[in-house]
Formats: C-alpha cells, sequence, structure tokens
C-alpha cells in the first residue's frame, strides 16, 4: 500500500486527523473521501442516515476496518501502519492492539463477557495490553466505576444488570486504559428510552471534563447541548460541519435538513 502524502502538520494538534479516507466492501463503496480533524478536548457528534458511513469510519479510526485508500494518524502515528520507503506497511496485531488502547470505544451492544464481573471485565485490557499490574488495575477500575456511578456493582455479572447500567460499564472499560480519545457508536440506540438519560449524563460529564469524544449519535438534543462541532454524512462524504446551532438548527445542505426533518 502505497503511503499517502500527509501534511508536515500531520504530528500537531488536532489530535485526530483523517486523510482522503475511502473503505469498499466488494464493488459497495461505503466511505468516499472522508476529510476530517478532531482538536485535543473536542466533543464531536456524527450524524446522518443508517449506511452513511459513520460506524465504518469510526471503526477505521482504530483500524477495526482496515482502510481501502487514505490514512487515519491519532496523536502523531497512522492508524495501523508504519511508512517506510514511500509505504505503508501494516503492524502486527500486537502493535494495533496498543495503538487501538489509544483510542477506547464504546459499541451499540454492550460487549462485555457474560462469564466475568463487572470488574473482571474492566480489568481484563489493562492487564493484557497495557500489562500493568493487577492490583493498580483493581484500583483504577474502581476509580472508573465510580465515575460512572457503579462502584458497587463490581463484583456482580453483566446479565443482573440493566442495559443502561451495563453500557456504563462499557464506558468504564474504556476509561480504565486512559484513552487519548473516546469513540462513541450509537451508545444508546440499543436502550430503553427511561435508560438513555443515564447513558448521556454520564457523557455529558466526561465532556465536561475535557474528554475528546467522537460521537455517532442520533441524539439530536445531546449534540445541539454538548457538541463543540457537529457532522452530518450522506452517503459516504462529510456534506456539513459546524457549530451545532449552525447545523442542526440552520443546516446549509438539503439531505442535512431532510434528515434533521425527519428525526424531529
Amino acid at each position: 500500500m502505497t503511503a499517502p502524502i500527509l501534511p508536515e502538520t500531520a504530528t500537531a494538534e488536532p489530535i485526530v486527523r483523517i486523510f482522503d479516507l475511502h473503505k469498499d466492501f466488494g464493488s459497495v463503496s461505503v466511505l468516499k473521501g472522508v476529510d476530517l480533524t478532531v482538536s485535543r478536548g473536542e466533543v464531536l457528534c456524527v450524524l446522518g442516515r443508517s449506511g452513511s458511513g459513520k460506524s465504518t469510519m469510526l471503526r477505521c479510526i482504530n483500524h477495526l476496518e482496515k482502510p481501502t485508500r487514505g490514512a487515519v494518524v491519532v496523536n502523531g502515528e497512522v492508524v495501523g501502519y508504519r511508512e517506510k520507503g514511500g509505504k505503508l506497511h501494516e503492524l502486527r496485531p500486537r502493535e494495533v492492539a496498543r495503538q487501538r488502547a489509544d483510542t477506547g470505544m464504546v459499541f451499540q451492544s454492550f460487549n462485555l463477557f457474560p462469564h466475568l464481573t463487572v470488574l473482571e471485565n474492566i480489568i481484563e485490557a489493562p492487564r493484557r495490553v497495557r500489562r500493568r499490574p493487577e492490583a493498580e488495575c483493581v484500583a483504577d477500575a474502581m476509580q472508573a466505576l465510580a465515575d460512572v456511578g457503579l462502584r458497587e456493582k463490581a463484583e456482580v455479572y453483566p446479565q443482573t444488570l440493566s442495559g443502561g447500567q451495563q453500557q456504563r460499564v462499557a464506558i468504564a472499560r474504556a476509561l480504565v486504559m486512559n484513552p487519548q480519545v473516546l469513540l462513541f457508536d450509537e451508545p444508546t440506540s440499543a436502550l430503553d428510552p427511561e435508560l438513555v438519560g443515564e447513558v448521556l449524563e454520564v457523557m455529558k460529564r466526561l465532556a465536561a471534563k475535557g474528554m475528546t469524544m467522537i460521537v455517532v449519535t442520533h441524539e439530536i438534543g445531546f449534540a445541539r447541548n454538548v457538541a463543540d462541532r457537529v457532522v452530518f454524512m450522506s452517503e459516504g462524504r462529510i456534506v456539513e460541519q459546524g457549530p451545532p446551532a449552525e447545523v442542526i438548527d440552520n443546516p446549509a445542505h438539503e439531505a442535512t435538513r431532510l434528515f434533521l426533518k425527519n428525526l424531529m
């Protein structure tokens, strides 16, 4: 794979840079040349219809999907590759796992191990990926649980928790890795309506603390009130971006207007 030409500023702020990102699945082009930057401490909300490429873009950021073309740079490193001789050479799985630890991801489904307690779920990654002492992992896990309001649930199993509580455990699991960026892929879409608020409240607190967050969501109220910037995607491209008051309340693009009209 030929290395893309990256600007000299690629290793500086902002913390995430996406260059000409393409992703094909067979003959289907899902991403068609996405360019995006995210500053440290910024909360970016990504809106768009199902199939617009939002989740695929997130998965490319932490290399759960390999770009067909283009590159993602997080904290100064090209994700998934090293550049040598004008070409990008794919990293080994262990090296990718090290990079991925800097971009915590919270999925629609909680992806907790049912045979492990809440605490065991949370300490698994820092022990195996970061290779940190167990006592340190436990202390950090308990603090992460306290941050999401679930310290008392450390010794229970995930199936005893509500969906909202399981998603908060998933957030704690991401936090304990001390990520540079948190990626949220529709974190409330699998929840009953009465449980959505508790997850959004945790996310609001993280935003207030300065966590860099990229959030794929249909929660327009959250995007309007919490996001620093909103991106609207359509058919694999970014068609509009800007402050929430512009994109949500006064969209310039027809596709954005139709999406928001149908959603609200």
